[in-house]
């Protein structure tokens, strides 16, 4: 063989390898893609977004009375958000989740009776939200598809079922920690100082001196440019799924649509 034959051969024996070494590494890419994009079996605990969009959420479980203070900070403002009940509340406060809807608030479902999710059957499970469900229904008229779990606790395997059961569950990222009452200007500063665009906060309907703290944030945030939105608003309805730590992403192929 001349040498011009075996060089020849050899720089097409180094463009096989090359060819094999680039298929290797986009089947890998791949597969790493793939299964980075499976949801986790985890609530949603923020949104993946470049909107400066973020939710004030409320849970509203016991004796809560600064319900009309909410309302009125929010009305002040023209911010929308997203209040989860529990079913025995509602039995005892119908007036208020009327008022809450009226004002053009999304109510949605946080258990029939506050229990710890981990700690009950599937029936149980089952009952906690179809009863609390149908009870907003039975007052405002809507249906309720957003789940949040009570104390946060949940295991993968309630999450799927709730999900099957037709909610997604969301979590939060910052929490106010109001439900502490530790002092007005360390909640105002841990919840603008941990929120950025896609974050979901969460309040509770009894903290102490919340028409300053609540006033006092939702203003910092209007000065930075942030809307403040519905859950239902921000999460998104399809072609996504949630990483390990809970953010809910866009697939790749969705991404700039």
């Amino acid at each position: 063989m001349s040498l011009l034959l075996r060089v020849k051969a050899f720089l097409n024996s180094i463009i096989l390898f090359l060819i094999g070494l680039i298929l290797i590494f986009a089947l890998v890419f791949c597969i790493k893609t793939y299964f980075s994009e499976q949801s986790a079996d985890i609530p949603i605990h923020k949104v993946d977004t470049d909107k400066k969009e973020i939710s004030l959420t409320f849970d509203i479980s016991y004796n809560e009375r600064n319900v009309d203070e909410i309302l009125d900070i929010l009305d002040k403002y023209d911010v929308k958000a997203t209040f989860f009940v529990v079913g025995n509340w509602v039995d005892k406060n119908r007036d208020l989740v009327e008022k809450i809807h009226k004002n053009g608030h999304e109510i949605e479902n946080h258990s029939n009776t506050h229990p710890n999710f981990d700690e009950i059957s599937d029936e149980d499970v089952k009952n906690e939200l179809e009863f609390t469900s149908k009870k907003i229904k039975e007052i405002t008229g809507q249906e309720s598809n957003i789940f949040r779990p009570p104390f946060g606790e949940i295991d993968g395997d309630k999450v799927k079922l709730c999900e099957a059961l037709g909610y997604t569950v969301v979590k939060w990222d910052v929490d106010s920690m109001d439900w502490r009452n530790i002092e007005d200007n360390n909640i105002i500063d841990r919840v603008a100082q941990n929120t950025s665009p896609g974050s979901i906060v969460l309040f509770h309907g009894n903290g102490k001196n919340i028409d300053y703290y609540l006033d006092q944030i939702v203003y910092h945030f209007k000065q930075n440019g942030y809307k403040m939105v519905k859950v239902s608003d921000l999460i998104y309805d399809e072609n996504y799924y949630i990483d390990s730590s809970g953010v809910q992403r866009l697939k790749r192929e969705f991404r700039n649509k």
